[in-house]
């Protein structure tokens, strides 16, 4: 009853948004489209010509539905947990409800509400911030030729560490992402704070402070100090059709009380219930991913290359994390690395084929080193700007995990449908 009534609230979103549209056919300044249009797209654009005209809301959302045909197995040792059995249906549909407002002239406020994900049978929020681009609420082009450049964000957010949260799926917002599932290592989470930006002819530069917290609460004030996080890249189009990408981020927390950089996706996995055990141990709602569980000190680094010529696109990632529990002696380190390829197509590139190899490797607590590979193959239809219809074949295998480790010998492979829409 639940999700039904999650699914028609959506259905009457969509009815407001669209009447919202067509009274005005123009997006926000400073500002992702969350259509076909925002793909390729990183931070908000910076926007120095203004099309402010007064109070602003606009009311979006996103549904997604996957039909999942995937197997996995393990090694069967009599030590290995033994995993339930999965076979071909349909996964619980998810939905989002986005709420952004132009306050002011350069103001503009963002929150996210998940409406039914796998993990939370309720509705919750996200996050939000609070995003300034002019300080004209102040006075009419106050600091104007700085406030060109400069950005401010506030708020209860996603971290902006890396360019892959910018590629991967949100729950239900999956448009961005032209595969159905994300990176091994997700680095993704909500922390509260603030980010400063610099833009410049290309050149883009980031800073970070943060509480280090996930979960909010003002008891055990001892127990986590900030998270600082930075971020320099440079982004501009070269030569006709080619653009260039390339940006570097450090992630770092030098004392929390459990750090979630690669556990903070609460919506859950793609890949529903692979690699869990039958009595419910295992990954559960965050299967498939790597958690390289650095829980009470951490310091991750990442390089984006990011390429695309006509139709033709590739992004990368290298990526390298340090840390560890505060029972450990010395720190452990986790390493990542992937590729995806893409070619885009149509008269609009509204289809494309891709590939994606994503290998991690590191150290468990106990010093077992292991690794983790996974390819994916894809493809996708953007009937319209809002609806995206893809398929992709995933394959993925756990090498050298401990015999008492529901990981250990595992893979799963198969395949995966997923309709999108987001508006």
């Amino acid at each position: 009853m639940k999700n039904f009534i999650n699914y028609f609230s959506i259905v009457c979103l969509a009815c407001i948004g669209i009447n919202a549209q067509a009274q005005s056919q123009r997006d926000f300044d400073n500002y992702r489209s969350p259509d076909k249009r925002g793909v390729n797209q990183f931070e908000a654009p910076k926007d120095t010509v203004s099309t402010f005209d007064g109070l602003h809301v606009r009311i979006g959302g996103a549904s997604a539905l996957q039909f999942q045909a995937i197997d996995h197995e393990n090694s069967g040792n009599a030590l290995t947990p033994v995993l339930q059995e999965i076979g071909n249906n349909f996964n619980l549909a998810t939905a989002n409800l986005d709420l952004d407002v132009a306050l002011f002239d350069g103001v503009r406020m963002h929150l996210r509400t998940y409406l039914s994900s796998q993990h939370h049978n309720e509705t919750y929020v996200k996050g939000g911030y609070f995003q300034i681009d002019k300080l004209d609420f102040i006075k009419k082009g106050f600091m104007e030729n700085l406030m060109n450049h400069l950005r401010i964000k506030v708020g209860h957010m996603e971290n902006n560490y890396g360019d892959m949260h910018f590629r991967r799926t949100d729950n239900a917002m999956s448009l961005y992402n032209p595969f159905i599932g994300n990176y091994l290592m997700d680095s993704f989470t909500t922390e509260v704070g603030g980010e400063v930006y610099l833009f410049n002819k290309g050149w883009m530069g980031m800073l970070s402070v943060t509480n280090g917290k996930l979960n909010q609460a003002v008891t055990n004030p001892g127990v986590t100090s900030p998270s600082f996080i930075a971020k320099v890249g440079y982004d501009n189009t070269i030569a006709p059709d080619l653009r260039l990408r390339l940006t570097g981020s450090i992630y770092k927390t030098n004392q929390t009380a459990s750090a979630y950089l690669y556990s903070g996706d609460r919506a859950g996995t793609r890949y529903y219930n692979v690699m869990t055990a039958s009595d419910g141990s295992g990954d559960g709602f965050r299967a498939g991913r790597i958690n390289p569980d650095l829980k009470n000190e951490i310091t991750s680094v990442m390089i984006n290359p990011f390429v695309k010529y006509k139709g033709l696109e590739f992004f990368g990632v290298l990526e390298t994390a340090s840390g560890k529990k505060s029972a450990e002696t010395s720190n452990r380190t986790w390493n990542q690395y992937a590729g995806e390829l893409l070619y885009r197509f149509g008269p609009t590139e509204n289809l494309y084929l891709g590939g994606r190899y994503n290998v991690v490797d590191g150290e468990l607590e106990g010093g077992a080193d292991v690794s983790v590979s996974r390819y994916q193959l894809a493809a996708g239809w953007f009937m319209t700007k809002n609806i995206l219809m893809k398929v992709e074949y995933v394959n993925q295998e756990y090498n050298d995990y401990p015999v008492a480790d529901i990981h250990n010998e595992g893979f799963f492979k198969g395949f995966l449908l997923e309709a999108a829409i987001s508006f």
